[in-house]
C-alpha cells in the first residue's frame, strides 16, 4: 500500500509526541491535529499543524483532504462532560468523513484493553483479540469499547479500511516509579492512599514518606499485570500503518509478558534504595495479554520489559528531566 500522507490526531498527547519524530523519520507528510485547549505538538519539517477540536462536526472533512492514512489517538479520560462528544462523536465525525470521501485507504484506531475489563474481572485464559466488549467501570473504558463498536460496524457497513490497536497501560518517562512508589504523582491505579489500613501503612502517607508498593491478594501472592513501554506502542503503529494484512483486524499491544508486583517492587527499591510495603488489594484480579496475533500477523516484536522500563524511569529521574504534561490521572 503506498502511503505518503498521514493524520494524526491527538498529536500532542503521550504516544502522539513519540509517534509523531518517528512518522517524520519515516518520510511521511504528517498532518498533526493540536487540541484547541491542549497540549502542544512539536513543530517538525514535513509537518502541518492543525489547531482543532473534533467535536466540530466541519473540522473532519479538512482534516482527511488528500490523506492516505488516519491514525486516530486523540481522546480524554474519565471526563463526564466531554467523553461522549470528544470520544465518541469525534471518532463518528472522522469515520463519516472518510466513508464520504472514499480515499482514505486505512483508518488505524487508538484502542485499549480497559475494553477488556483487565484487572478488574477475574481473567482465567490470556485475553486475545476475540474477548468480547467488557470494560471496567467509568467514562474512559464506556468510551474505548463505543469507539470500537463503530469501527467495527463501518467496516462492516461501508468497507471502511480499518486497524485497530489495543493498546495495554502506556508507560513513558517515570510513568512507573510514578505508579509503584508512595510519594506524588500517584499515577494509576491501585490509589495506593486508598488501601492503606494498618498504622505501618498510614504513617507512610502521614509523614510524606517514601516506599516501594507491592500488591497483593488476601493469599498473600502478588498481582500480576501487563503494561508496555512507549517505543513499543510506536513499533506497533509502525508495522500497522500501511499494512493490508492489518485492514479489518483488531491487535493486542502490549510488553513482552506480565509482571508481578513483588518482582516490581523489589527492583525499584534496590534501584532508589526505598522500602518496600505491602498492600491487600481486594479489587484486583491478575491478567495477561495474548500477542500471538500481533506478533505474527504484524511482526510485532515487544523489546520494553519491566526492567528496561524501570531501568529508563530512573535514569529519567537522575538527568533531571520534568515530566510532560498530562490531562489525565494514568
Amino acid at each position: 500500500m503506498d502511503v505518503k500522507n498521514i493524520l494524526l490526531t491527538g498529536a500532542g498527547g503521550k504516544i502522539g509526541r513519540a509517534l509523531l519524530p518517528e512518522l517524520v523519520r519515516a518520510g511521511y507528510a504528517v498532518r498533526a491535529l493540536e487540541y484547541t485547549d491542549g497540549l502542544h505538538v512539536e513543530r517538525l519539517k514535513n509537518v502541518e499543524v492543525v489547531v482543532g477540536d473534533l467535536r466540530d462536526p466541519e473540522l473532519a472533512p479538512s482534516l482527511i483532504e488528500d490523506i492516505d492514512v488516519v491514525i486516530h489517538m486523540a481522546n480524554v479520560k474519565e471526563n463526564k462532560q466531554l467523553f461522549l462528544d470528544a470520544n465518541v462523536k469525534g471518532t463518528f465525525f472522522l469515520l463519516d468523513a472518510c466513508k464520504q470521501a472514499g480515499h482514505v485507504r486505512q483508518f488505524i484506531q487508538a484502542g485499549s484493553d480497559a475494553r477488556a475489563g483487565i484487572y478488574y474481572y477475574p481473567q482465567p485464559i490470556p485475553i486475545d483479540e476475540n474477548h468480547r466488549h467488557s470494560g471496567y467501570p467509568g467514562y474512559y473504558p464506556l468510551s474505548k469499547v463505543l469507539e470500537e463498536v463503530m469501527c467495527e460496524q463501518y467496516q462492516i457497513m461501508y468497507q471502511t479500511p480499518i486497524t485497530i490497536l489495543r493498546f495495554s497501560w502506556v508507560h513513558d518517562e517515570d510513568d512507573i516509579l510514578a505508579h509503584v512508589t508512595l510519594q506524588e504523582p500517584n499515577l494509576g491505579v491501585p490509589v495506593w492512599r486508598d488501601w492503606a489500613t494498618t498504622a505501618e501503612q498510614h504513617a507512610y502517607f502521614q509523614q510524606g514518606k517514601n516506599a516501594v508498593a507491592c500488591l497483593v491478594h488476601a493469599d498473600g501472592s502478588a498481582g500480576q499485570r501487563q503494561i508496555v513501554g512507549i517505543r513499543d506502542v510506536v513499533q506497533s503503529v509502525m508495522l500497522a500503518i500501511g499494512n493490508p494484512t492489518a485492514i479489518g483486524q483488531a491487535f493486542n499491544v502490549s510488553g513482552p509478558a506480565p509482571f508481578a508486583y513483588d518482582v516490581l517492587a523489589d527492583y525499584v527499591a534496590r534501584q532508589l534504595d526505598l522500602p518496600v510495603v505491602r498492600f491487600e488489594v481486594g479489587e484486583f484480579h491478575d491478567f495477561c495479554i495474548d500477542m500471538s496475533k500481533s506478533r505474527s500477523v504484524l511482526g510485532f516484536q515487544p523489546q520494553w520489559d519491566i526492567f528496561r522500563i524501570v531501568d529508563d524511569a530512573v535514569r529519567f529521574r537522575k538527568e533531571g528531566k520534568s515530566r510532560s504534561t498530562c490531562l489525565y490521572p494514568g
